[in-house]
Parts: structure tokens; sequence; C-alpha cells
């Protein structure tokens, strides 16, 4: 049995931090895993200047309400699905992601947690484990999953080089030349065909 597991930012949907940034003018916030490929460096400046501002998480929450899949991305999700199984493997926040997965239509996502005060003030965040999305491949593997993965980040990289076959898709050029072992792709026809050409299988568009 084949497994496609996707990350789900700048996949699937836009990056929430960088709509964030843009509601609020804070330039310092529209930094991503693939700008920072620490993601606790990434996520402890992203608390600090939350707190220095005093935003909250119903903050973020009402600019994530305002937000769509990118254009594509619930046709291309339901065709991965007529053909693989399906599991979004995000270092996104269970809080923040929950509108956009009704809209892609509830496919399974692994992610992180926020600890948020009485306040909604976000003091903190909880990784589910560490270097979760190889992890996550590594276990489906044990289960007798063939996996094919397909990211945009710096942080996608261990997940698809733990993969039987890694796609980057809609990744930065500074990723596409760190990473050569991985096909780039910039197009959901594109990323539809190397998942094609990834299975063992017979399938078609």
């Amino acid at each position: 049995m084949e497994l496609a597991c996707l990350d789900l930012e700048g996949v699937l949907i836009p990056e929430i931090w960088i709509a964030f940034a843009e509601k609020t003018g804070i330039k310092e916030l529209r930094a991503t895993t693939r700008d920072v490929p620490d993601y606790d460096v990434l996520m402890r400046q992203r608390l600090r200047i939350l707190d220095e501002h005093g935003l909250k998480l119903p903050d973020i929450q009402a600019v994530i309400a305002t937000l769509e899949p990118l254009p594509g991305a619930i046709e291309f999700t339901n065709w991965l699905r007529e053909r693989f199984q399906l599991v979004i493997l995000s270092d996104t926040f269970y809080e923040f992601a929950m509108p956009l997965m009704k809209q892609l239509g509830y496919p399974t996502l692994l992610c992180h947690k926020l600890e948020v005060d009485a306040d909604g003030r976000v003091v903190d965040y909880k990784l589910r484990q560490r270097d979760p999305k190889r992890q996550s491949v590594r276990a489906f593997q044990l289960l007798n999953y063939r996996v094919i993965a397909a990211g945009d980040s710096y942080n996608d990289t261990t997940m698809l080089a733990q993969a039987e076959q890694g796609i980057l898709f809609h990744a930065p050029q500074n990723v596409i030349e760190e990473f050569p072992q991985f096909p780039a792709v910039h197009t959901y026809d594109d990323l539809k065909k190397a998942f094609i050409n990834a299975s063992n299988r017979e399938l078609s568009l």
C-alpha cells in the first residue's frame, strides 16, 4: 500500500504567518521555514514578536478565518485521495489549521499544539515529537507503507529523504539548489505527474 504525505502551508494552503504579517504590518513575522531552517529559533522569534505587540491567539485566528486553500488545492487533494491514502504532516498547530482542514475535507493532520493562557496569549508551543515529519514517515514504513512525500521548505527535507520518493513543490530556489536530489515541480498538474512517476502502480491523471 502506498501513502501520500504532504506538507500543508505553501503546498495546500497559504502561509499563515505571512498572511498574519500582512494583516498586522509586522515584517518580521513573514519569516517561515523557507528562510529559517531551525524551527525552534523561528518559533521563539514569533512568540517574542507576538508578546512585544500584544497579539494573541484570537488575533491570529481572525486572519485564518479569512483564508482559503490555494487555487487548485481542493481538486488536487481529491485526486490524490482517490489514488493514495493521504496524511498531512505539518509544523503548524491544531489551533490554526482546523478551519482550513474543513475546506479540504478533513484529511488526516498530524501537527503540533500551542500553549495559550486564559487571556489568549500564546506562551509556548509543544512539538508532537522531535523531527516529527521524518519520524511519521518512518513509522508508516514500519507498518509496511511505501511513502511518497511532498513539501516546500527546509523542515520538509528530512521527510522527503526518509520517504521512498520525495518531491519539492512550490519550493524557493535556495531549497531547490541545496537539495537537488529531489525533483522540483511548481504546479498541481506537475505534482500529479510526479506522484504517478513515483508510484509502483499503474496510475493515470
